[in-house]
């Protein structure tokens, strides 16, 4: 899941990056308004966090222009001011939550789960392929009951192809929202977590879930017929 931060502050906006990185999202920061309005425009985020106060526009104007150009992602609302007021506005221009400063993280984990649970693309608190089940909540995966070991980043890239499993998703797809801003396109970085992903949930079954469709991209499917390696 990709997300976007809009925050002015750099101390906030690091600490607010690095754990919600540390939890699998690839995460983009805009320092201001006018940059937190540009990005949402140009990249299908999975969900937009906006700190009210901010430089060139507020996170209330952000917000009213999204939803403006029809940009329904979820939008979470940051701000120190914790009065009815700030929040009825944040609401009435968009927002779908609202979280006051200071926050502790794990609240802000848990609303940026729920928001997702909610989005157009409803991800329930536990997926399941075959024999391969994921707990969204506790990121924890298991093949067959055996429980498999992923880095942040392993786990990132399976839950994309299992919310999109039976559907071909080329490597545009995946750096979309598997990866951030700084994403080399000319890298081979989505080939080697491909593999290292197959190692871990394909190798020693005997029905792989991870498929190549050559030209294309990616399946994910406990169909063999599915597979064109």
């Amino acid at each position: 899941m990709r997300l976007l931060l809009a925050e002015d502050e750099p101390r906030v906006a690091r600490f607010i990056a690095k754990g919600t990185r540390e939890q699998g999202y690839a995460i983009d920061i805009a320092a201001d308004g006018e940059e937190a309005l540009y990005k949402a425009s140009i990249t299908d985020y999975d969900l937009i966090i906006l700190d009210v106060m901010m430089p060139l526009k507020s996170g209330f104007e952000v917000c009213r222009e999204i939803r403006a150009q029809g940009i329904t992602q979820p939008v979470l609302m940051l701000t120190a001011r914790d009065g009815v007021d700030d929040r009825v506005t944040g609401l009435d221009c968009g927002a779908d939550d609202y979280l006051c400063k200071p926050f502790e993280f794990k609240e802000l984990l848990a609303r940026i789960r729920a928001l997702l649970r909610r989005a157009k693309e409803v991800r329930p608190g536990k997926l399941q392929i075959d024999d391969l089940v994921i707990d969204t909540a506790a990121h924890a995966v298991t093949r067959a009951g055996r429980r498999v070991a992923l880095t942040a980043k392993e786990y990132s890239l399976l839950e994309f192809f299992v919310t999109r499993a039976g559907t071909i998703v080329g490597r545009a797809d995946i750096a979309q929202h598997v990866w951030d801003e700084n994403f080399d396109p000319f890298s081979n970085v989505i080939d080697v977590y491909v593999r290292r992903l197959r190692k871990k949930i394909d190798e020693g079954f005997s029905r792989p879930l991870i498929h190549t469709r050559r030209g294309e991209g990616y399946f994910f499917s406990a169909d063999p017929q599915s597979d064109n390696d």
